[in-house]
């Protein structure tokens, strides 16, 4: 899942990569409120964590301007401690969540999932289709009660697709929510990622369909 975290103090924009990186999600980071609003404008985004206090444009600001351009991605608001007049307005304007400054790592990011998953119409951690299982907590896969190793990237891989097992995912949108800037977006990656999925999971779990894309096969759990 890719997240844009907003946020102008550097320590903090760290540990966010670091801590949601670690959860599973391809983290881009941005300082500047103007950055900021064109990216989430233009760019695909399974969620934004949004600090109110940036420079160039404030954060309500940019949240206004999203939703006003009919930007629907789930935003976590990120306010000053007792600041609760801004927790109002930030959700009035749009808002999914907040948390107040200074908070557990761990708070957001479980909150960051819930958001992520709510947004699917998926509220409950453990998720299932067909014989797939996956647990966004213990970041685990099961296949019919038994589990399967899967690297970071296969989990990701897989956790972006439960999130859509309703529909067919072109490989650009994949490659657009599966890999940061720095990593590769090519379709053969793609591919050979798949690849090394279906021969782990067998066959029956991830279907092609020729010239439109990937999606998990059988019936929703």
């Amino acid at each position: 899942m890719r997240v844009l975290a907003v946020e102008d103090d550097t320590r903090i924009a760290e540990d966010l990569r670091r801590a949601l990186g670690a959860a599973g999600f391809v983290v881009e980071i941005c300082g500047d409120g103007e950055e900021a609003w064109f990216l989430g404008d233009t760019e695909e985004y399974d969620l934004v964590v949004l600090d109110l206090g940036l420079p160039g444009l404030d954060g309500l600001t940019v949240l206004k301007r999203w939703r006003a351009n009919g930007r629907t991605m789930p935003v976590l608001v990120l306010t000053a401690r007792g600041a609760w007049t801004e927790r109002v307005e930030g959700i009035d304007a749009g808002a999914d969540d907040y948390l107040p400054k200074p908070f557990r790592m761990e708070e957001l990011v479980a909150r960051a999932r819930a958001l992520v998953r709510r947004a699917a119409g998926q509220a409950a951690p453990k998720q299932a289709h067909g014989g797939l299982e996956l647990d966004a907590v213990k970041m685990e896969v099961a296949l019919n009660g038994q589990p399967v190793g899967v690297s970071a990237l296969e989990y990701r891989l897989l956790a972006y697709m439960m999130l859509n097992r309703d529909r067919v995912l072109p490989p650009t949108e994949i490659l657009e929510h599966l890999y940061g800037d720095e990593d590769s977006r090519e379709a053969n990656a793609l591919e050979a990622l798949i690849a090394r999925l279906r021969r782990k999971l067998g066959p029956g779990v991830i279907g092609t369909r020729r010239g439109f894309g990937y999606f998990l096969e059988g019936r929703a759990s």
